[in-house]
């Protein structure tokens, strides 16, 4: 028997109720034990206990490149106090540094998308085979790696956004993929430079699937939200406002819709009279997260964001306009950033923030994966450190831009290092 263990935690949660959905579609994995321990504790606990009654057990770890040195020190813990087990991990850090996650003591990573991979190394398994060549995977060979190929993109209507037979529910991912691959951005280049929409149809089922599970609150996972419907730079409202009535009507009675807010944000350009007064007849949030980034027109287009300041403005203005508090990211220390260009981003935070904005602070990190990897971590010089903390006293400012400097640092360190080792 095998049982699967989850590593359940911040942000990997996400990834991991999907495949906990898609092992549902699987007749003969659907029964498969599977645990969602929240704590490392609880994870020595689980590994052990399943261990215990004979199983092979697989532990699986989802994260992005700022948890990749907690994921790998639980994980050398739970060697440490645990019998052997199969160490697997996933997501957009493994999938853009494998060789960095493999080396940090996974044995197997998958590369993209998982929910065709992960059925089938674990029915490989069950069936007491060699998990070694599983499609989707790569391991270490000789110091290398050893890539599989991948199995075929999913359509998103084949995948289950959340596990209603495990009681693991979430955001609804509505859309995967971006076009607009901003080169500091993880997303376009993990799941593609293409929108892949889930249908009306199929978010109206799960909506209610939701719903009869008692849940209340129905939000979405979407790189830019007003995209919905559509495959180019354009908004498609009548898109958008069928899958807002279908989504309302599946959430009664008493349910709320959350669109444009966390797990997902909205374009500036996208912002009009039109999308918000759309908004204002079917969601519950009274704020819009709007991806702002910079006030230097030189960054926005070095970054390839595709918009310029003039948009960020407009946004706010018409957000606030249309009774929408607009809650604009911005992010400190980009690539081609120099004092001129940190202080129009400082301005520009302030003169939104005058307005009724609120604003979002984060810092620069050279993510794997993108265009920016090799570029130099944020550093936040004590002038503009002193205007954030002026902003955020003034409660007109949030964000963990403080330690996302250190997190940064440590990510460009690892890459450095794992260069020179070649």
């Amino acid at each position: 028997m095998v049982s699967l263990v989850f590593s359940y935690r911040f942000p990997g949660r996400y990834a991991l109720t999907a495949l906990a959905g898609a092992l549902e579609t699987h007749a003969d994995l659907a029964s498969m034990p599977l645990h969602v321990p929240r704590t490392t504790g609880a994870l020595i606990d689980t590994v052990r206990a399943e261990q215990a009654r004979g199983h092979t057990v697989v532990v699986a770890w989802s994260f992005y490149s700022p948890s990749f040195p907690e994921c790998a020190e639980e994980l050398r813990h739970v060697r440490a106090a645990c019998g052997p087990f199969l160490a697997i991990a996933g997501g957009v850090h493994a999938t853009a540094e494998p060789l960095e996650t493999l080396k940090g003591g996974f044995e197997l990573v998958c590369i993209g998308e998982g929910e065709r991979a992960l059925p089938e190394l674990l029915r490989r398994l069950q069936a007491g085979g060699d998990v070694t060549g599983t499609p989707g995977f790569a391991r270490l060979v000789d110091g290398a790696v050893a890539r599989n190929p991948r199995p075929e993109r999913i359509e998103l209507d084949d995948a289950p956004p959340f596990s209603p037979a495990r009681c693991l529910f979430g955001a609804i991912e509505l859309t995967r993929g971006c076009i607009y691959a901003c080169r500091f951005c993880q997303t376009p280049f993990f799941s593609k430079a293409t929108f892949r929409h889930r249908s009306v149809d199929n978010v109206a089922r799960w909506a209610k699937e939701l719903r009869r599970a008692g849940k209340r609150d129905l939000r979405f996972i979407s790189p830019t939200s007003l995209s919905y419907g559509s495959h180019d730079e354009s908004v498609n409202l009548a898109a958008v406002e069928e899958l807002l009535a279908r989504s309302t009507e599946a959430m009664a009675p008493g349910g709320r819709v959350f669109f444009g807010t966390f797990p997902s944000e909205v374009r500036p350009e996208h912002v009009t009279p039109e999308a918000l007064a759309l908004l204002a007849r079917y969601v519950a949030n009274d704020s819009l997260i709007i991806g702002g980034q910079s006030g230097s027109e030189r960054v926005l287009e070095q970054s390839r964001r595709g918009h310029d300041v003039a948009a960020i403005e407009r946004a706010v203005e018409i957000a606030l306009a249309g009774g929408f508090r607009p809650d604009v990211d911005f992010i400190l220390g980009l690539p081609g950033e120099g004092p001129d260009e940190v202080r129009a981003t400082v301005r520009l935070m302030e003169r939104l923030s005058e307005l009724g904005a609120k604003v979002h602070g984060h810092a620069f990190m050279p993510l794997p994966g993108t265009p920016f990897r090799d570029a130099a971590p944020a550093t936040i010089d004590d002038e503009t450190q002193l205007a954030l903390e002026r902003l955020a006293s003034q409660q007109r400012l949030y964000g963990q831009w403080r330690s996302q400097v250190s997190i940064a640092a440590d990510i460009a360190r690892r890459r450095d290092s794992l260069t020179s080792r070649g």
